[in-house]
């Protein structure tokens, strides 16, 4: 296998972090870029090369001149809806023109391959055509798994899990009948690994292709616990999607990737390592 020089955006964070474990233990070369806002300095791998930087910032320029790149991966982003219809402009600087930072500086210094986890179709499309910069896109489902804690990049499976071995009760949005894909933190990054070595310009999907809804996500953190977590039923939000689910037949058909960790098994191992970080609080 080609050892590549890799650099990965938002490489502090949940999903980041993970990846950037993986690519070092399969030999790559690779570098971080985070502002830690969101991400944790304790998630860094000691043997990444580490730059605390916005991804807005002009020193990203330096950084990718003398870095070497070859491959990039883009995972920081903000991601929280909330904060961003408090706050559009900010979203739109971090996710637009952060994200546009990052892919002008992949064609001035050369990069071979950017990989994006997001929806950002139309920059990457128009950077390949008129300037042929390689591309895939990653479009994961709702990402769950170890590291992903409550008060930064937390969705509803580490909520509950984090509030269940406090001891603290949980609050469900409505009746809990809304559905989403949950996903693996490591079957994601088993598609993104892959992801590198195929010459795709365009999305794929990354989800199990299953709809589970809150009700089925507390009875299997109930089943994990072998006890009943405290849940109770909020109001719900407003013009919240009722319903969603990935198809992922590109994901097999392009990467030869499928979700290997059902539900059952991922909140297990969500929440030995919930346990376990809570031990050492």
């Amino acid at each position: 296998m080609i050892k590549e020089n890799i650099s990965v955006t938002g490489g502090a964070g949940f999903v980041g972090s993970t990846l950037v474990d993986e690519l070092i233990r399969e030999g790559h070369r690779v570098s971080v870029i985070d502002s830690l806002i969101t991400g944790k300095r304790d998630y860094i791998n000691p043997q990444a090369d580490f730059f605390e930087v916005d991804i807005c910032s002009d020193k990203i320029n330096k950084i990718f001149k003398e870095g070497g790149f070859n491959i990039v991966f883009h995972l920081a982003a903000q991601i929280d809806p909330r904060y961003s219809v408090e706050h559009p402009e900010i979203d739109n600087q971090v996710n637009v023109f952060g994200g546009l930072n990052i892919l002008r500086n992949c064609l001035d210094n050369n990069v071979d391959k950017i990989i994006f986890a997001s929806t950002a179709a139309v920059y990457l499309s128009y950077y390949y055509k008129v300037y042929g910069q390689k591309y895939t896109i990653i479009r994961p489902a709702n990402i769950y798994g170890p590291r992903q804690y409550k008060g930064g990049e937390a969705g509803v499976v580490s909520i509950f899990i984090d509030n269940a071995v406090h001891g603290r009760k949980s609050v469900m949005s409505g009746d809990g009948t809304q559905t989403r894909d949950f996903v693996y933190v490591d079957d994601v990054i088993q598609a993104l690994v892959k992801a590198m070595n195929f010459n795709y310009m365009g999305e794929i999907n990354v989800g199990t292709g299953v709809e589970t809804n809150l009700l089925q996500i507390v009875d299997a953190i109930d089943s994990a616990m072998d006890q009943n977590i405290e849940v109770e039923h909020g109001p719900a939000r407003p013009a919240e999607q009722m319903r969603s689910c990935l198809d992922c037949q590109r994901a097999k058909e392009i990467l030869n990737w499928e979700s290997k960790i059902d539900l059952t098994e991922g909140i297990k191992r969500t929440l030995e390592w919930s346990r376990n970080k809570f031990a050492y609080l």
